[in-house]
């Protein structure tokens, strides 16, 4: 009877999955009862399974795809995350931090390889770049507590990058000394000009990737997300670009890591935070791509050859401690000289610390260049497990502090119990539904995670039945949307005499606190600008209502340019409409331009810079709401325009607004429009007298208006 292990390594494509979909599923499970780390979980699996552990699979070419999937994948996600307005005003914090995390582990690694380990100059220096560079391995657990956009995980990231561009290119400089040079004729050539030539060939390459990713990849982001809205399509198209990115960064002769972070970089503003294809992109990632990854750097490493003991075990303890200790100091001296807080330190030590598949392909360069020996290969592979268990651990403990230490401030200051929010989505053309569900999941108020509402309000007469059927799959269409992005969508489709006595009814069942809606698309049945029943909705309630007009993709905005009337910020909704536009802002990275008066702007600047002070506002004087015409020349077509409103008898009300709906109608067709009328205070209007009995179609157009159209026609 044959044995147990003539079955093992599995060869079955089909139990290879099995085994691995196993592990990503087991794994967190265990860990979390354990209390450690799930990362931990994935790196020790692959230690078991591996052919050093118990061979029940072997590293094949799966391991080698889906790893290097799941590490750009990582990458890639770093730089779709990033706050890039954050990085534009602390540029000089991330190059600091950057040098620092390089350069100090490069430094005390090629001292302790040359004084203690007794290793090469050329050898000391391989380590040192393996050291100085670092992979976000840890990195899925800052996104599992949502701190992507917290400032030290930035710093990290961007740290990460500028050492790991840097050690690449000392990398680059090492394989060039060593006179392993990929340039023409380098046979035929001098040492010392086949360097130059290599250099030379090295900087255009370079400047070419980036310039040429600058100006493409934009536009195409751009041509393609306008005009393809099928969510597969979309996926595949962000994933090719992707690919390319790290295809092109390995033929300019660095690592594709760099290309798949700097794609991301790139995509950043046209992939909103809270977009359903960036909860696809993190989804696919870490539930298969990212697991494998994982799994792959723990089945590379070796506990028997420490065990064993030997000079293995000394290189394994000074790698570590060295390399780890390098990151420590550089973190801890920049948290210090930026006055971060020690659990931003920590952060940004845990985050910085781990090796993995970076070290492995610096030491496979050396290994061709005959600078390492088996010691100092098993003695880096451990160094990776060491090194990543230290940086979950740290992150993961970092992580909770800040969460607590934010929800403490959060408590103390009573914002949760102070926010009435909750938006009601007033949905009724299917071409433009969509389109409001991504404005207000950009809009709300993330750390709440409160629910919206959806509603579809239907004229209860002998169409009804057909009309109510319209209704419900609009809604379930929008709910299968919001769903993608994790947030909760109640429904309702609601039959009522009179549209805007229903919008009113179910906006005080479910307590809202304001109306996101669309303008009317078909003008040929009625060309008024407001449509049926706007108006009497807006002279009707008192609360927020903000409607808008989609020419293209919201991911596609560069600009919102934003109409103030004067003392608007004497009105009692100035606040809500501002937090609104700057998480709106905020989502999609776009600069937001101001025109109004110098007394509305001191007030708007004061409270971006306290709340929201990563979002770039710009403020240019309008003396007179009369020159709002003369805005439409500036309003490009990937730029919002927003214009906050008012209604009768309020402070902010002029009687320029009566022209309104004119203005907008001859100069803003066209464009990307949001109107918003802002919170009054009191009851509404004597039309917010509500009842079912109220004769059908009260907001429909008088017979004034039939007659004057009738007389158009005739005449």
């Amino acid at each position: 009877m044959p044995s147990l292990s003539a079955y093992f390594p599995i060869t079955s494509p089909t139990l290879i999955f099995f085994v691995v979909l196993l592990i990503i599923l087991l794994a967190p499970i265990i860990m979390g009862k354990l209390r450690i780390p799930h990362i931990i979980g994935m790196v020790l699996a692959g230690i078991l399974i591996g052919e050093h552990g118990l061979n029940i699979l072997s590293r094949d070419s799966s391991f080698e795809i889906f790893g290097q999937v799941g590490l750009y994948y990582i990458m890639f996600l770093a730089g779709l995350e990033m706050d890039l307005e954050s990085v534009k005003k602390n540029t000089r914090h991330y190059l600091i931090f950057g040098f620092l995390t390089c350069l100090v582990p490069l430094a005390l690694t090629y001292v302790v390889a040359m004084t203690v380990l007794g290793y090469s100059p050329a050898t000391s220096f391989l380590l040192g770049c393996i050291m100085a560079s670092n992979t976000l391995v840890a990195y899925p657990i800052v996104g599992r507590y949502g701190l992507q956009r917290h400032p030290s995980v930035g710093l990290s990231v961007g740290s990460s990058m500028i050492s790991l561009f840097l050690a690449l290119v000392m990398l680059a400089a090492l394989a060039a000394a060593q006179g392993d040079v990929d340039v023409p004729l380098a046979s035929q050539l001098s040492p010392v000009t086949s360097q130059v030539l290599f250099w030379l060939l090295f900087l255009v390459k370079l400047a070419a990737y980036i310039v040429l990713s600058l100006l493409l990849i934009p536009r195409l982001a751009r041509f393609f997300l306008r005009r393809y809205s099928d969510s597969v399509m979309q996926y595949i198209f962000v994933l090719a670009v992707m690919f390319l990115s790290a295809a092109l960064t390995d033929f300019v002769g660095l690592e594709g890591i760099f290309g798949a972070f700097f794609s991301g970089l790139i995509l950043n503003r046209y992939i909103p935070h809270v977009s359903p294809l960036m909860n696809r992109i993190e989804f696919i990632g870490n539930a298969i791509f990212i697991p494998y990854f994982l799994i792959g750097v723990g089945m590379l490493i070796n506990v028997q050859s420490v065990l064993q003991g030997g000079e293995v075990v000394w290189i394994v303890v000074l790698i570590a401690f060295i390399g780890t200790f390098g990151k420590a100091v550089a973190a801890y001296i920049s948290s210090l000289l930026f006055r971060l807080p020690e659990r931003d330190g920590k952060m940004m030590f845990g985050l910085t610390s781990a090796h993995a598949a970076g070290a492995i392909a610096m030491v496979m360069v050396g290994i061709r260049l005959n600078l390492v020996n088996d010691d100092m290969l098993n003695g880096v592979v451990m160094m990776i497990l060491v090194t990543c268990v230290v940086s979950t651990l740290v992150t993961e403990q970092s992580a909770k502090a800040i969460i607590v230490h934010e929800k403490t401030n959060l408590d103390s200051l009573g914002t949760n119990q102070a926010d009435d929010e909750k938006i009601l989505l007033c949905v009724k053309y299917p071409e433009i539904a969509p389109q409001l569900l991504s404005l207000s999941l950009l809009m709300r108020n993330h750390q709440l995670n409160r629910g919206l509402v959806a509603l579809n309000v239907v004229y209860d007469d002998e169409h009804s039945p057909a009309g109510r059927e319209q209704g419900l799959r609009l809604l379930e269409q929008l709910q299968q949307r919001a769903s993608a992005s994790e947030v909760q969508l109640q429904t309702q489709v609601r039959l009522a005499s009179n549209i805007a006595n229903g919008i009113k009814h179910a906006f005080r069942e479910f307590a809202c606190s304001e109306i996101v809606m669309g303008m009317h698309v078909h003008t040929e049945n009625n060309p008024k600008f407001w449509g049926d029943f706007i108006q009497s909705l807006y002279n009707g309630l008192n609360r927020q209502i903000v409607l808008t007009r989609f020419v293209q993709p919201l991911s596609t905005l560069r600009r919102i340019q934003v109409a103030v009337p004067s003392r608007a910020e004497y009105e009692p909704g100035f606040h809500r409409w501002l937090e609104r536009l700057c998480r709106f802002a905020g989502q999609l990275d776009c600069r937001m331009e101001f025109h109004g008066r110098q007394e509305s702007f001191n007030l708007i600047e004061g409270y971006i810079q306290r709340h929201h002070h990563n979002v770039k506002a710009v403020f240019t004087p309008m003396g007179h709401w009369n020159e709002l015409p003369r805005l439409a020349s500036s309003i490009a077509e990937d730029h919002m325009f927003v214009v906050v409103t008012a209604r009768k008898g309020t402070i902010s009300y002029k009687n320029a607004l009566e022209r309104l709906p004119d203005e907008l109608q001859n100069h803003f067709s066209g464009k990307n429009l949001m109107i918003i009328f802002p919170d009054q205070y009191g009851n509404a209007t004597k039309d917010d007298s509500m009842s079912f009995t109220e004769a059908q179609h009260k907001e429909e157009s008088s017979v004034y208006d039939f007659v004057l159209r009738h007389l158009r026609i005739r005449l």
